[in-house]
């Protein structure tokens, strides 16, 4: 058998559930890999060996193998709380917080039977589209560790492409599972709002931010993703979703592993962000675009340009929601000196908005939702690029002046925030790579509650291209 890092998550599931391997030599495994790997690549903030391999006893004489994700290693991002481990929140405002309480999303992942290794690295709050902190060294891309990992779910993505993890869950709220995904060279999906029950988007301001997994092929992400959703009697148990997006059709792996059906893509270039910055599609975004549409016309689907009607009033209404949200960052007095210069821009606009700016910027944003929708309901999914430039070298943002980074983040991934805005599901996918083997992708936009349509047209791409042969040269 191969090394266990270089079984998909499925394949090691497959091992686990019939005991030729133990949650136990899982574990050990993967934590040797960390200590091995982490220290240049900064995926991990905090590794927890002893915790680790204790779990993975628990799980091994205590939870059925029925359980969704049994012994299979995972990791939380640093902005999750779990019971007895520090969470720092990428932060240095954050001082030996260690929560008697996990979150419902972590508890949801030991109730699927996942084994976590500690937490992974995340930005300041969670903020930036990059991992970054001065709390903690950077998240450094595998594919060329003088690039960065992308964010807010940096060191997840991190350790799921240099084989320190099979999978990881991460949350994403202006595209902070994608933007790491198409960073290092992995499928990241967000799901539509609403449907992970522990991290559905319906408590977080707008309803921008949603729990969805990373991981090196399609089929490993939809079994993560399966994992995150909490099933009661094999419904999905929408216990404070108000409703479900959808009637449950039972697990999404089948359909990963099926790749079945025929559908009608839009393709698109343009954005929500197109009148307020100068956005510029680098040509090796092109290149994966071009690939990628390429592909899915030999295999038979449906293809048709399409592009977004122009909007002004997207952006000054994302923007005052990016700077409510800092608002409520739990910093005040000397703790706001330790904020770092980006994070202390947004807390101080947060805090300065009124109410009505608040009020009028989430109609506007509604608004946008009703639209968007309307203007792609003619497509089963829309092609656009992952991010329109390459991934970007640690260091690259100015992290002195807010306006400026705000404006590089937008520049660099302008394609995933307005998913968020209007809660559609959206898949990255890894498909081509630069003259320098850097990983570029492309993203799946689907209709409300269209995870299936893009789980089987990223199987039919994979199997057409094979990413998941592809290793970085760190692995």
């Amino acid at each position: 058998m191969a090394d266990l890092h270089e079984l998909t998550a499925l394949d090691l599931w497959q091992e686990l559930q019939s005991g030729r391997v133990s949650p136990r030599e899982v574990a050990a495994h993967y934590l040797d890999r960390i200590d091995r790997l982490n220290p240049r690549l900064g995926a991990f903030v905090t590794v927890t060996p002893e915790h680790a391999l204790a779990r993975a006893a628990f799980v091994e004489q205590s939870v059925p193998k029925t359980a969704p994700l049994w012994g299979l290693p995972s990791g939380d991002k640093d902005l999750w709380h779990r019971a007895g481990v520090r969470t720092g929140f990428g932060s240095r405002s954050v001082v030996d917080l260690v929560p008697e309480v996990s979150d419902e999303l972590v508890e949801t992942l030991d109730e699927a039977g996942a084994v976590s290794l500690g937490k992974t690295n995340a930005p300041e709050f969670g903020l930036p589209a990059y991992t970054e902190s001065l709390a903690a060294p950077p998240a450094r891309n595998p594919w060329d560790l003088r690039l960065g990992a992308g964010g807010s779910s940096g060191g997840a993505a991190v350790a799921v492409a240099a084989g320190m993890l099979p999978f990881a869950p991460g949350s994403d709220g202006g595209g902070s599972v994608r933007i790491p995904a198409a960073a290092c060279g992995l499928v990241g999906l967000k799901p539509t709002r609403g449907l992970v029950p522990a991290g559905s988007g319906v408590d977080s301001l707008a309803g921008l931010v949603v729990a969805g997994p990373l991981a090196r092929t399609t089929a490993d992400a939809a079994l993560l993703l399966d994992g995150m959703i909490a099933r009661r009697n094999g419904r999905i148990d929408h216990h404070y979703t108000l409703r479900a997006p959808y009637e449950d059709d039972g697990p999404f792996l089948g359909t990963a592993v099926r790749g079945e059906g025929r559908f009608q893509l839009g393709v698109m270039t343009t954005s929500a962000w197109d009148g307020a910055y100068e956005i510029t599609i680098a040509p090796e975004a092109r290149v994966a675009l071009d690939t990628a549409v390429d592909a899915f016309a030999a295999i038979g689907h449906g293809i048709e340009e399409t592009a977004l009607e122009p909007d002004d009033t997207y952006a000054p209404a994302f923007r005052t929601i990016w700077q409510a949200g800092a608002a409520r960052i739990p910093a005040e007095g000397e703790q706001l000196d330790l904020l770092e210069p980006l994070t202390a821009w947004l807390v101080g606009r947060g805090r300065e908005l009124s109410a009505r700016q608040l009020s009028e910027a989430l109609s506007a944003l509604t608004a946008y939702e009703r639209s968007f929708i309307r203007q792609l309901s003619s497509f089963d999914a829309v092609l656009t690029p992952a991010m329109a430039l390459t991934p970007r070298p640690v260091g690259w943002y100015d992290q002195e002046d807010g306006e400026r980074n705000f404006e590089q983040q937008v520049q660099y991934t302008p394609f995933t925030s307005m998913l968020n805005v209007t809660g559609l599901p959206a898949i990255v996918l890894p498909v081509s790579q630069t003259a320098d083997g850097l990983p570029m992708g492309v993203q799946l936009i689907g209709r409300p509650g269209g995870e299936r349509t893009l789980l089987s047209l990223a199987a039919q791409l994979e199997r057409r291209i094979r990413w998941q042969d592809r290793r970085p040269p760190v692995w």
